[in-house]
């Protein structure tokens, strides 16, 4: 076994051809053992699996695997969140179809994923552009409309001019469209909404029982969930006019502090002074070209336009207030108008230094309290109120609910709770995407398609030579006949933002009927999933989006658990240095070489600048290819790397010299496994002792996903077996250490596990049972001081009586040596820790 290496280009196939005959990973729904549904995000397949994505399955194969080897049946499927507007963009680029492209992708990533070894159940995986897939996805949507959670609205959109589709709020970064990085530009259109806003409440309430997830992902949902108490208040128009705006804050406390009224560009009252305004007609235009995001609407310019109107100020109706249309107000938060209190709001202040406005302070920091605000900085803090009449003197808090109390008792406000949520604007003006099933017919309106017609399937015959919606133009596949009319109609030709692909997926990965999404009873065995894991980027989308679905389909009677969830760990990712060129291109790894102390370009020769060490990205060619590196040095070693030195909430380094590493650890266990000697004899209890305590905090750092930990504690048990000498403990903790290291590098045990002619699969054995009584640590070591001084050591039996150790301490030759013939005065002993001469 020792007299060659280990040879992971034979070793790796032949396993895993041995796992799939066997049939290793299959969940068995019907067992009777305890379940674990074990789960990583699934993949876009984009064409190439990338090295964080072989840290995220390799952290969940490890937690799999350990699972199985406890006795548990575990669920570790794969599928691919398959549709897109990636796929679109290959179409219009390539000429090839988006579904070829995709199923192309698929197989290539899966294979890919194979040659990982990762403990995956295949026979349950899914693409969510199958139409047995996204079939029952149109049949589910059609339940949550039946229930009333879904309707269609015109609203005003984020508008990708490039990807030519509608974005969520969440898919615009920095006014940008999140794939093609256009600027995004605001439009009307007619949109399906998921009603998630009715869940707000049970959605930030249920955030409070998910204590195994990080709590920055639970304060991002809190935050984005956004609920506000506030005021909602009329401010009346000046000049005869009875109307009035209606204006909800959060701030009542700073009334006194207000200087102008704004409203949104598509505010009611905006659109009608629009008719006879040019200038305003041309500003709300304007407006329109930036996006509808928060982050948006922050670092946008904030500009006006003064509509001559003014309003009475709710506290005091001499006071008039002019009113703006503004960009940085929008329709759809709150009532589409604001009052500006330029001292303690941001927004509010950048505002009104454009335009001149008053800037009074009614929030005082400590001793600052004259009313003139100087600065370019709002102060959103605490403190005491000033300025403000009767208010002077109070708290924030209890100035908020003063002058709600006063607008209820007045009659022109009244307290409210608002949400930063808004509802989840699901349609998509592109083709590859769940076809929404709905029909319009001239006479009948919308009309859901008929369950026995589902799936309404994608037509394959399209065009992506003109820019837009395919489906929008297809000849035939939208003309239909009205389910109940019979007349001419057509279907929608939106389709649903692919984030609903991923809000149930989980329970269909549980589930696979032919006839429905899935089986109530065989969900609830194994639902929710025990360990979730993936990226905090999907802190917002993804993760409230699933949330809410489960939610919405046990409010319909689907199922009986409201947390998809339990426990959800996010990665961290893989880092890698970046290289330029001097005219800024950048360039891949295996492009430049290091001469000396610099580098360069191989094909060149010319210098190349170094840069940060940033996350892994095709954009900056920082990325290494895995399949070069399995080639190289074999699944596992790249599985060893990807557990090693970074705890996995942090991201990772790439380095050559790490992944050489763990390389020369394979061989470093491969020979000492050839150690293994089934008919050693002796016994060796500190081996023992080592062996024991590593199972069982291997074990437990596993549970806790604290994968470099167990790594570590591997080294030294491989460390103190190497250093003991033959015995049948050691020979028993060499084999041991084969199952310990299964989960991680399961290749190299099945090899191992074979020569020493153990039975199975070690994937298929059990993990290694702990002797408590080894746990205990029955010798310490004792300090022995001399005047104070470290002398000697003695390691002796733990609870040894003092007179035996002042015995033993003294009888030390180096003791005898430090004292030097001088008379002892004192003998301090500490039990189990230290003995002290005092001469």
């Amino acid at each position: 076994m020792t007299d060659q290496r280990f040879d992971p280009s034979a070793a790796d196939g032949r396993w895993q051809r041995a796992w799939d005959e066997a049939d290793s990973f299959r969940a068995d729904s019907g067992s009777t053992k305890p379940k674990s549904y074990v789960l990583e995000m699934f993949p876009y397949p984009s064409g190439r699996i990338h090295i964080g994505h072989v840290r995220n399955y390799t952290m969940g194969d490890v937690f799999a695997r350990y699972k199985k080897l406890t006795g548990h049946e575990v669920l570790h499927p794969m599928g691919w969140d398959a549709f897109g507007m990636p796929a679109e963009n290959a179409a219009m680029e390539k000429g090839v179809h988006p579904g070829g492209w995709t199923r192309a992708n698929i197989e290539h990533m899966k294979a890919q994923l194979k040659r990982l070894g990762f403990a995956l159940d295949w026979s349950r995986e899914l693409a969510t552009c199958d139409p047995e897939y996204y079939g029952h996805e149109q049949a589910l949507f059609l339940k949550l409309y039946e229930a009333g959670l879904v309707y269609r609205k015109e609203s005003e959109v984020n508008w990708d001019p490039v990807d030519m589709t509608v974005l969520a709020n969440e898919q615009v970064i920095d006014g940008r469209g999140w794939r093609s990085g256009a600027e995004v530009e605001r439009r009307k259109l007619a949109q399906w909404f998921l009603r998630i806003t009715d869940f707000a409440q049970g959605l930030l309430e249920g955030l409070g029982d998910l204590a195994d997830w990080p709590d920055k992902v639970r304060l991002m949902q809190e935050n984005w969930i956004g609920k506000s108490q506030g005021l909602r208040a009329t401010f009346k128009l000046y000049g005869g006019d009875e109307r009035g705006i209606d204006v909800f804050t959060t701030r009542p406390d700073t009334l006194y502090g207000a200087s102008f009224v704004a409203i949104a560009a598509d505010h009611p009252l905006a659109r009608a002074l629009a008719e006879d305004a040019p200038g305003l007609a041309a500003f709300i235009a304007d407006c329109k070209k930036g996006g509808t995001t928060a982050a948006e609407i922050e670092t946008q310019e904030k500009k006006g336009f003064d509509t001559g109107l003014s309003v009475a100020h709710p506290l005091d109706p001499e006071w008039h207030l002019p009113v703006y249309v503004a960009n940085f107000v929008l329709m759809d938060y709150g009532t589409g108008a604001i009052f500006g209190c330029p001292a303690h709001d941001q927004r509010d202040l950048d505002f009104a230094r454009n335009y001149d406005l008053p800037v009074h302070r009614v929030v005082a920091d400590g001793d600052a309290d004259y009313i003139v605000f100087e600065g370019d900085e709002a102060y959103t803090g605490p403190g005491r109120i000033v300025n403000s009449h009767w208010m002077n003197g109070m708290s924030v808090d209890e100035a908020k609910a003063a002058v709600i109390a006063k607008a209820e008792h007045d009659g022109w406000g009244q307290g409210e709770t608002q949400w930063r949520l808004r509802d989840w604007g699901v349609s998509r003006q592109r083709y590859w995407g769940t076809p929404i099933p709905f029909i319009h017919c001239p006479s009948c309106g919308i009309v859901a398609v008929p369950e026995e017609q589902l799936p309404v399937v994608l037509p394959e015959d399209v065009d992506f030579t003109v820019p837009g919606n395919p489906l929008e133009r297809h000849p035939t596949w939208k003309h239909v006949a009205c389910p109940k009319c019979h007349q001419a109609a057509v279907r929608e030709t939106d389709t649903l933002d692919t984030f609903t692909n991923s809000s149930w997926y989980f329970l269909r990965f549980a589930s696979q009927p032919a006839d429905k999404p899935f089986d109530r009873d065989e969900v609830a065995k194994w639902m929710p999933v025990q360990q979730y894991i993936g990226g905090i980027e999907h802190a917002i989308l993804h993760l409230l989006y699933a949330r809410f679905w489960t939610r919405a389909l046990r409010h319909i009677g689907m199922i009986d658990f409201a947390e998809p969830f339990a426990s959800l760990f996010t990665q961290g990712m893989v880092t890698h240095e970046t290289y330029q060129l001097g005219d800024g291109s950048w360039l891949s790894p295996d492009e430049v070489r290091k001469d000396g102390e610099d580098y360069v370009h191989i094909e060149s020769g010319a210098p190349v600048t170094p840069g940060r060490v940033v996350k892994m990205s095709k954009s900056k060619k920082n990325v290494v290819d895995p399949d070069t590196i399995v080639d190289r040095y074999g699944a596992d070693a790249v599985r060893w790397f990807m557990l090693s030195d970074s705890p996995p909430e942090r991201d990772l380094p790439w380095s050559e010299a790490g992944i050489e590493g763990c390389w020369r650890f394979v061989q470093r266990l491969w020979r000492l496994f050839g150690e293994h000697d089934e008919n050693a004899s002796g016994e060796d209890k500190a081996v023992a002792r080592k062996l024991h305590q590593t199972i069982d905090a291997v074990g437990g750092d596993i549970e806790a996903l604290a994968f470099n930990k167990a790594v570590a504690r591997i080294y030294e048990l491989t460390n103190a077996i190497e250093k003991a000498a033959p015995s049948a403990s050691r020979s028993e903790a060499i084999c041991t250490l084969v199952q310990l290291v299964a989960p991680m590098m399961p290749h190299l045990a099945e090899e191992a596990w074979a020569a020493m002619g153990q039975q199975g699969l070690v994937a298929q054995s059990d993990w290694p049972q702990v002797d408590p009584a080894l746990l205990v640590e029955d010798e310490v070591t004792i300090a022995v001081q001399v005047k104070g001084k470290l002398r000697d050591t003695l390691t002796v039996a733990k609870g040894l009586p003092q007179d035996e150790l002042q015995a033993l301490a003294l009888a030390s030759d180096k003791v005898q040596r430090s004292l030097d013939g001088a008379e002892v005065r004192k003998v301090i002993v500490v039990p189990d820790r230290l003995v002290n001469i005092v001469a």
